[in-house]
């Protein structure tokens, strides 16, 4: 089963993913996709970590989550946008590698016997980014979007800390 929830900046995505997986299971896993860029970063890290209490099972993972095993657990996956990151970084901002690369890991980890609750923004939605980088990346985070809702079961989309159900 693949929930995929998608929104804006603190639109409610992750409180949204986490009381599901906490409905689903006792002690899913948080799959956290993040690099720790730096000190600011660090701090944003450390307040999801906050949020989360003694079920969870937390699971660091910048871009290989297929390597690891998730059978039969609820996985959160938070998120697409901090994943993707990693690959556009990576390939030097490269769209088709990292659209390819996302496309084919994310692929792989569904192949698994689990529930994941994937969170992504919706960046086309704000304002137009002001660098040829970040026009870039926005295109690439719609197309990863499209991919990821097309595969998923049920489709939610978070505004002002509600839940639209798209399917």
């Amino acid at each position: 089963m693949i929930y995929y929830i998608s929104g804006g900046a603190r639109s409610g995505k992750s409180a949204y993913a986490q009381n599901l997986a906490l409905e689903l299971s006792e002690n899913p896993v948080y799959l956290a996709t993040a690099r720790n860029w730096d000190a600011d970063f660090d701090q944003r890290i450390k307040r999801h970590q906050n949020d989360r209490d003694q079920r969870w099972e937390n699971i660091e993972e910048e871009k290989y989550p297929a390597k690891i095993d998730f059978s039969k657990r609820v996985v959160v996956v938070d998120c697409v946008t901090l994943w993707l990151t990693n690959f556009y970084v990576d390939t030097k901002y490269d769209i088709d590698a990292s659209l390819t690369q996302i496309k084919t890991e994310f692929d792989d980890m569904i192949q698994q016997d689990a529930t994941f609750i994937i969170i992504s923004n919706e960046l086309g939605m704000g304002l137009h980014a002001d660098t040829e980088s970040g026009r870039k990346f926005t295109d690439l985070q719609g197309w990863t979007n499209q991919y990821i809702a097309q595969k998923a079961d049920k489709a939610i989309f978070m505004v002002s800390g509600l839940p639209m159900v798209l399917k």
